[in-house]
């Protein structure tokens, strides 16, 4: 079964719902979710927040965060994460951030992509090193984040 499939049965199976907020992958990640049949019953929304001013103005990320930790950062993931379920009242908040390349992004290499998600119980994240071009670099995150929503909802991580 497909990553965005396994993701939304988990989150029915749970009572849970979900929402992106989304940079290198441009919602991307939403897009995969509700390309699923019936993922209205789940998905509240997403937010794509290209950049910082956006992070900060649009999901509430700290710009002393930004500053301190860098837009390519587990606390930046992890804030942005947080604030999507603020906005939108979901119960997990999904967030993807990184350098897609080709060039490096913020004193990133091209392919560190950090993902993260948010829930009642508070946050995990992940950093990445994805190979590749900017396509297969954003693919992988949309991958990674999903894979990261179900490694939460296998052991209640984000939901106690």
């Amino acid at each position: 079964m497909p990553l965005p499939d396994q993701v939304l049965t988990r989150l029915r199976e749970h009572g849970a719902t979900v929402a992106t907020a989304e940079s290198l992958t441009g919602g991307a990640v939403c897009a995969a979710l509700v390309s699923v049949p019936g993922a209205s019953a789940v998905v509240r929304g997403g937010i794509v927040a290209y950049t910082a001013p956006m992070k900060a103005r649009l999901l509430g990320v700290d710009p002393d965060v930004i500053a301190a930790a860098g837009l390519v950062s587990a606390q930046v993931a992890e804030a942005m994460a947080r604030g999507v379920r603020d906005a939108t009242g979901a119960t997990l908040g999904i967030a993807t951030t990184g350098a897609a390349g080709p060039e490096p992004h913020d004193n990133s290499p091209a392919g560190r992509v950090y993902v993260a998600v948010s829930g009642p119980s508070g946050e995990v994240s992940r950093r990445l090193d994805v190979p590749g071009d900017r396509a297969a670099v954003r693919a992988g995150a949309v991958d990674a984040a999903l894979a990261l929503v179900l490694e939460s909802l296998a052991g209640d991580v984000t939901l106690m």
